[in-house]
């Protein structure tokens, strides 16, 4: 059985090691246009110099070796035959396949304001080439502008202030990391932020570039009339599936990318997809999960991706950590919200019907097992009678005579 990878980040990477576990004879090829294995997860800690390229790489020393994967790297696909089983790289090359996997990733959307796209200085902020550029020009940059405050955004301000330098942050939402936290939780990071003097602007856009005469930007204008300097824009704001190499053949996409079922599995047998470039779930636990679910169902296994939390984010900016599992406000009157503050932070949970929707924890995070517990096995707390901050693991789990616990639905009442 020959295997193809396309990607070699999270996904990519952990189909690899999942194949080689179920299938010891078959023969693995990962293709990716990136030179070297790294995290995307940390490139902020290369922009500070906390890490190296090496450093960046989560993969054992002997990966390649060990799994017997042949890895071309510096490789781009541009085609997908599917009657021929075949991928067509950039520089001719075809490569034969009996299982597919894209794990092709996402990249920077550079949205169409004015000016933007044809500026110079105007960098995203997702593969290993941007943070090179970035590190290039900032020293002889004296206005950063970052154009996000989502979790990328957040990275990128940490890694510009290990360089001492004072980004301004200009946000569309009301808040930053609107998708993973309320405004009261966000308020906790803007804070922090401001003390390290950033400058933030939310509800507001970039309305329009202005360039010098080399075509450089060197000033914005935003949506609420400001105008601000800036010679260089590092854009976080949204990203794209890399699935323009499927036009033309019958693998179906989206708008948002990629389509593939809980095997991992594209609407083309053998075909099969996981990670970002389905545009739905871009963090890297879902990535990896992904990637080891379609892996296995690829080699022969059956599994399914039914046990995992994919709206699940933990971060710990400027020191302060902070969990959200699921959506970080009601969606209507029917849902509940339970909010406690005191000495160890801030939590919030919504539920309804005794499932739990969605949680927020900032501070002391040691709640946050009990509450992944609570969400993975859509356990009804309704049926505990205790305050719902106050559940824990003898409510819903029991010992059995080896000492290990397990999980059954008759739930003491207390």
């Amino acid at each position: 059985m020959k295997y193809v990878i396309l990607g070699s980040s999270a996904a990519g990477v952990n189909a690899a090691k999942e194949i080689r576990r179920v299938d010891e004879d078959g023969e693995i090829l990962m293709i990716s246009r990136d030179e070297t294995i790294y995290s995307r997860c940390i490139l902020h800690h290369y922009l500070g110099n906390i890490r190296t390229v090496q450093q960046l790489d989560f993969t054992e020393p002997d990966f390649t070796e060990k799994y017997r994967v042949r890895f071309m790297k510096g490789r781009e696909a541009v085609s997908v035959n599917c009657e021929e089983r075949t991928v067509l790289l950039a520089d001719g090359e075809r490569v034969g396949f009996d299982r597919l996997l894209i794990a092709t990733g996402s990249h920077t959307f550079i949205p169409p304001v004015k000016g933007m796209r044809e500026a110079g200085n105007v960098i995203g902020f997702r593969n290993l080439c941007d943070i090179d550029r970035i590190k290039e020009a900032l020293p002889r940059t004296e206005h950063v502008v970052v154009m996000g405050a989502g979790l990328v955004g957040l990275d990128t301000v940490s890694g510009l202030l290990e360089n001492d330098v004072k980004p301004v942050v200009v946000e569309l939402a009301d808040h930053l990391l609107c998708r993973q936290l309320d405004k009261k939780a966000a308020a906790v990071y803007e804070a922090a932020m401001s003390e390290k003097g950033v400058r933030q602007y939310y509800g507001t856009g970039v309305q329009e570039l202005f360039c010098d005469r080399e075509g450089n930007v060197k000033e914005l204008l935003l949506s609420d009339g400001s105008r601000i300097p800036c010679d260089l824009l590092i854009v976080t704001a949204g990203v794209r599936a890399n699935v323009e190499f499927l036009e033309g053949c019958q693998v179906e996409t989206d708008r948002f990318g990629l389509l593939f079922d809980e095997s991992g599995e594209t609407n083309v047998p053998g075909i099969y997809g996981a990670g970002d470039v389905s545009g739905r779930a871009p963090i890297w636990p879902a990535a990896v999960k992904e990637g080891i679910i379609a892996g296995s169902n690829m080699a022969g296994g059956k599994r399914k991706m039914t046990d995992f939390f994919a709206s699940k984010s933990t971060m710990n900016f400027f020191g302060i950590p902070t969990m959200s599992l699921g959506q970080a406000e009601p969606q209507d009157e029917t849902e509940l919200v339970e909010t406690q503050e005191g000495k160890d932070g801030y939590k919030k949970i919504i539920h309804k019907n005794g499932r739990i929707l969605g949680a927020i924890i900032q501070g002391d995070l040691s709640y946050s097992g009990v509450l992944q517990q609570l969400i993975a096995r859509r356990i009804d707390v309704s049926r505990v009678k205790k305050p719902i901050f106050e559940i824990d693991y003898s409510d819903f789990f029991h010992v059995g005579d080896n000492f290990e616990y397990y999980y059954q639905e008759d739930i003491k009442d207390e």
